[in-house]
Formats: structure tokens, C-alpha cells, sequence
């Protein structure tokens, strides 16, 4: 298993790339049986990377398991990953053979964040009718 975020990865794969290693990179990412992806679509890609990205999804197809997490929906990877061929491509491999699960409502983080308690309530930052929003 390999954990690693969206971010991460993608430095990894253009600095791989810069230095004429990406094939060695690709092959140590294609490796463990579980791959996670985390926080994918947090930053949105620069095209170098999107496709550096598509690559390793490729190398992946059904060779092992692909975790990914995000905040965007699928609707919305072509703009995170800058080019709408390029996202589709990627969906296209990554949504065959997978389970989709979307999780809505606050973040789980909040549940144990002390200033999310009745006790700070005054000092988290609210909307215009007085809730707390989705995301601080």
C-alpha cells in the first residue's frame, strides 16, 4: 500500500520527469496492490502534470487498486485537471470496474475540533443566517 496526496505525487512525477527517471517512478507507483490518492483536485493540475497523472492511471488499469479522495465531483475534473480530453481519459479508466462513495455533511474533523464546540460557537465564522458553513 502506498499513501500518498494528490500534490506529492504529482511534484514526484514532474521532478522524476525532469530528471529522466519518470518510467522508474511509474513502475515504484504501479507497484503496491493499493494506491491512495489523497485530496485530488485540491490544487488544480498544470497540463504537464495531468498528463503525467494520466500516465500513471494508465500504468495502474486494472493492474491494482486505486484509492482516491477528493472534494470535487467527477463533473468537475475537467477543470481540475486543466484539459476536459485529459480528465476523461482518466475517468474513463478510473471509474471502470469502481465504487464511487460520496459522503456529504460536515466534515468529521469538526466533531473533534474544540473551537466546533457549543462553547466557541461565538468565535467560528458564520453565514448569513447564523450556520456554520461546509468548509472554514
Amino acid at each position: 500500500m502506498l499513501f500518498v496526496p494528490a500534490t506529492t505525487l504529482v511534484a514526484t512525477l514532474a521532478k522524476a520527469h525532469a530528471e529522466g527517471r519518470l518510467e522508474e517512478k511509474l513502475a515504484h507507483c504501479a507497484k503496491p496492490k493499493l494506491l491512495i490518492i489523497d485530496e485530488l483536485g485540491y490544487l488544480p493540475f498544470e497540463p504537464d502534470a495531468a498528463h503525467l497523472f494520466f500516465q500513471l492511471v494508465s500504468r495502474r488499469y486494472e493492474r491494482g487498486a486505486l484509492l482516491v479522495t477528493s472534494n470535487r465531483a467527477v463533473g468537475e475534473w475537467g477543470t481540475v485537471f486543466g484539459d476536459p480530453v485529459v480528465a476523461t481519459a482518466i475517468l474513463d479508466r478510473m471509474l471502470h470496474h469502481s465504487h464511487v462513495v460520496t459522503i456529504r455533511g460536515q466534515s468529521y474533523r469538526r466533531k473533534t475540533t474544540p473551537m466546533f464546540s457549543p462553547e466557541w460557537r461565538g468565535a467560528v465564522p458564520r453565514d448569513a443566517e447564523g450556520s456554520v458553513p461546509d468548509v472554514v
